[in-house]
Order: structure tokens, then sequence, then C-alpha cells
């Protein structure tokens, strides 16, 4: 069951490292001080965008309930 969990935990943490950076920029931030909020937007947010917001939530719930699970599998001291 830990392996599992660290299995999905690893998995998880990964795909949402490659889905927060697939997220355009919404500037004012740290991107916008190296040229990145050149681009303008065209208002709206589009069906991909809107779907790359769900399947982010989703891979985060579950990278969060991973490190509960984890969590609730080990005593304090780290032990199984």
């Amino acid at each position: 069951m830990i392996i599992a969990t660290s299995i999905v935990l690893i998995l998880s943490s990964l795909l949402m490292v490659v889905l927060v950076l697939m997220h355009k920029g919404k500037g004012g931030g740290l991107s916008d001080m190296f040229g990145g909020g050149i681009s303008t937007s065209l208002g709206g947010s589009s069906v991909v965008e809107r779907n790359l917001d769900r399947l982010t939530v989703a891979v985060g719930l579950v990278w969060f309930a991973s490190i509960i699970v984890l969590g609730l599998l080990f005593k304090g001291d780290g032990t199984p």
C-alpha cells in the first residue's frame, strides 16, 4: 500500500509540474519582468484552457490525497 501510494505521488508530482508549465501566463507575475507579458490575450478562455484547468485541479487533488494517505500510513517517527 505504501509503495503504490508513493508511486502515485511521484507520478502525480511529475504530471503536476508538466501541467503547470503548460498553462498560459496571466500577466503581472515574474514572467513579465523577463518579457513574458509582451503578448496580448484576445480575451476569454478556450475549451482547451478550461480542460487544462480542470485536469490540473484533478491531478492536484490526487497529489494532495496521496500525501494525506502516506501521512496516515506512517507513524510519527517515520516508520510504517
